[in-house]
């Protein structure tokens, strides 16, 4: 392709695929080229996020067929496929894809162009985001009225100081309810929006611990409780060395504010199937079996009165679920009344092959 920028300059000449390439880096779906042998010459994050290729060749036979389909005969193709993700449960997503060729000179050199977008993920974030919203705005009401309530009663009792000590003490109390409810409202919109195996780090396991750890020492020490760490068992795993660091955070706070003074929250690691398990356990109230399946939804609490008192929103948990999925993890639960709980999270181990790369 010739271009000539201006007069009396030097004509610029670029190749169809440099041309394709620009186009394509300015467009929001995911995109491939093939050379005539099927060999990538561009592909960006998105796609490689997909996992739709191993060694720089295809996988997915789906996509290999509809390829085939437009070298024979020339027509694009549209099309729907599925793609495994690489997670514990060994999940799958629909990718919507649309397939056409380029043609050259020497039409054995014809470059194949493949625009994918993941509209299941779109759809999921659709949803979530509107449910969220509808979440939010009742979430925020409880704090906000009661503000308004403890100001309109500091103002009636404004001659009586004693009154006046016990409702600014209310009005501390709900301030601080609403920045943690704002603040974790805050980490969720980000752990929901990204994806942190799009430009991953190989992490070691039980530095993030024992950060997560110190975090949560001083509500501890505060509580009287005890923190263990056992070390012996460590790995590599690949993700958000901050989002990671939040979730183990998350389930040693939340075990701290929901054990009796002078117990012990206990940290382990093991490895099974090449699957890390951090477990967190404390030997605190305990959570009702019925209740096991909901927790992990947004806002919801086991006991809204111990929530309360403990200043706890009903996200912690909700955060460490997105997080946890998101790098292709799980995260089970054991939890006995009046006996205590562990959380345990499951995350793929670095394969041998990668440990050569960069590490935090």
């Amino acid at each position: 392709m010739r271009l000539v920028p201006k007069k009396n300059s030097r004509p610029i000449y670029l190749s169809k695929s440099d041309v394709v390439i620009k186009v394509l880096q300015n467009l929001s779906e995911g995109s491939l080229i093939l050379d005539a042998n099927d060999h990538p010459i561009y592909i960006s994050d998105e796609v490689q996020s997909y996992g739709l290729l191993i060694n720089q060749k295809l996988i997915n036979q789906e996509l290999s067929a509809l390829i085939r389909v437009v070298r024979r005969t020339g027509a694009s193709q549209r099309g729907k496929i599925e793609q495994a993700i690489s997670t514990i449960g060994g999940q799958t997503r629909e990718l919507t894809i649309n397939i056409f060729s380029i043609p050259s000179d020497d039409e054995n050199q014809d470059l194949i162009v493949i625009l994918i977008s993941d509209e299941s993920e779109a759809q999921r974030v659709h949803e979530v985001r509107r449910d969220f919203v509808a979440n939010i705005s009742h979430e925020l009401k409880t704090p906000i009225g009661a503000l308004s309530l403890l100001s309109e009663a500091v103002l009636g009792a404004k001659d009586d100081q004693e009154a006046v000590t016990k409702f600014a003490t209310r009005m501390q109390i709900e301030a601080k309810r609403l920045t943690d409810l704002v603040q974790e409202i805050i980490q969720l919109s980000r752990v929901q929006d990204s994806d942190p195996l799009n430009n991953p780090q190989i992490l070691i396991a039980s530095s993030i611990i024992k950060e997560a750890l110190d975090q949560a020492r001083t509500t501890a020490d505060a509580r009287r409780i005890t923190l263990s760490f056992d070390s012996s068992v460590d790995g590599q795993i690949l993700g958000d060395h901050e989002q990671l660091t939040m979730s183990v955070h998350n389930l040693i706070e939340n075990a701290v504010n929901y054990s009796p003074e002078n117990t012990r929250v206990s940290v382990t690691t093991s490895v099974q199937n090449n699957v890390l398990n951090i477990a967190v356990a404390d030997q605190g109230i305990g959570i009702p079996e019925r209740e096991h399946e909901r927790i992990f939804e947004r806002f919801y609490r086991v006991d809204p009165a111990r929530s309360r008192e403990t200043g706890g929103t009903g996200l912690g948990l909700s955060i460490v679920k997105h997080i946890i999925n998101k790098h292709g993890g799980e995260i089970n639960i054991w939890s006995v009344e009046n006996v205590g709980s562990t959380f345990t999270i499951r995350l793929p181990l670095v394969a041998a092959t990668d440990s050569g790369e960069g590490s935090k």
